[in-house]
């Protein structure tokens, strides 16, 4: 029998379920995400660093855990809501279960919980921050410390790269700006020949230019774009230099860097669901997100960016590019993991502005 253990929300709301994963108690913001696979992929990207992620589909763990489907080595979200926890999972590809691979990683789970209870009360509040604890007699004094705490906003700090490195490729010279990156960005860009060098969040315009790159993508990440000024200031740098990508905070980095604001949503997009329409071809693409903040499409009136894409559930922005310079940036995940792959062709509009810039030059 699994011993007892509390998820105590800043409004007082307490929910009673069992502990898996790691004993440590933590604190963070707690998000909710409608995927109903690929709850690997989520647990392991560092866009969710400091939160603890609530999924609304019932049976998580059921298909196990592989080596294969990591987006970063060393996951960084805080702690894990579930509804009901598979213990045998069944899959050819199984190396562990979700209780083993959370308690190597210290990260701590809650399952028995009402998932559908919770998200409701997310989205009637929007995010909140919210505790695990394994003792009952602790939640009073648990909602008081909540009500007060301030939770970090180093969190791209805390996942880039500190140093630089390559994944290997044989025509364009990409460097990637690590704000945090999935994996699968890399792979993309791998599978369309691209030698791609990953850099950190702190490196200037003056160190990418000087490794001559063909193109630059700037990748997601976690927590407010608005403390990121080092990005902000090496896109002003790079901006009509070279051609560039922006995915997730890329995109709200690249269009604060264009004078464009940014806010918070109440409680985020996060899922594997979302409907967006691409304005230049009307055609609809269901997308992978993952993001709590969102450009503000009012601010983008007195910059040098077009809106090119929207989302149907809120009309909020999606996608902008510059009207007359090699740059986009897109607010879901085109390389998805998990997800579906609709939005996978904006790699190869990648790969043609890198084409047409290079012949443009010669």
């Amino acid at each position: 029998m699994r011993n007892k253990r509390y998820l105590v929300l800043e409004e007082g709301t307490v929910f009673k379920g069992y502990a898996f994963g790691s004993e440590k108690e933590i604190v963070g913001e707690i998000v909710f995400n409608t995927a109903m696979t690929g709850y690997q992929e989520t647990l392991s990207d560092p866009s969710y660093t400091g939160q603890i992620i609530t999924f609304t589909y019932p049976l998580i763990g059921n298909y196990g855990i592989n080596r294969d489907d990591f987006e970063t080595l060393n996951p960084s979200l805080k702690g894990m809501v579930i509804r009901e926890l598979c213990d045998f999972p069944s899959n050819f590809r199984n190396k562990a279960n979700l209780h083993e691979t959370l308690k190597s990683y210290d990260i701590p789970g809650i399952d028995g919980v009402d998932t559908r209870m919770l998200t409701r009360i997310i989205r009637k509040h929007g995010v909140l921050k919210a505790a695990m604890i394994n003792d009952e007699s602790k939640i009073d004094e648990t909602v008081e410390m909540l009500k007060t705490t301030d939770l970090p906003t180093d969190e791209v700090a805390q996942v880039s790269t500190k140093t630089p490195y390559v994944s290997t490729g044989h025509d364009y010279r990409v460097v990637l700006i690590d704000f945090g990156k999935k994996e699968n960005i890399v792979r993309e860009l791998n599978l369309r020949g691209c030698d791609v060098t990953v850099m950190p969040y702190t490196t200037t315009a003056e160190e990418i230019l000087r490794v001559h790159p063909d193109g630059v993508m700037l990748s997601n990440g976690p927590g407010n774009p608005e403390v990121v000024t080092e990005g902000i200031e090496m896109i002003k740098g790079i901006l009509g230099k070279v051609p560039f990508f922006g995915i997730c905070l890329g995109h709200q980095l690249f269009s604060l860097a264009c004078g464009a604001t940014t806010f918070k949503l109440k409680f985020g997009h996060r899922g594997a669901n979302h409907p967006v329409k691409n304005l230049e071809t009307g055609k609809i693409e269901i997308t992978s997100q993952n993001h709590g903040y969102a450009v503000d499409a009012d601010s983008i009136a007195n910059t040098d960016l077009e809106i090119t894409h929207i989302a149907l559930n809120d009309g909020t922005v999606e996608g902008v590019k510059h009207k007359t310079l090699p740059a986009f940036s897109v607010q879901y995940h085109p390389e998805a993991s998990p997800g579906p792959h609709d939005p996978n062709y904006l790699f190869d509009e990648f790969i043609e502005l890198m084409t047409n810039f290079k012949e443009r030059a010669k």
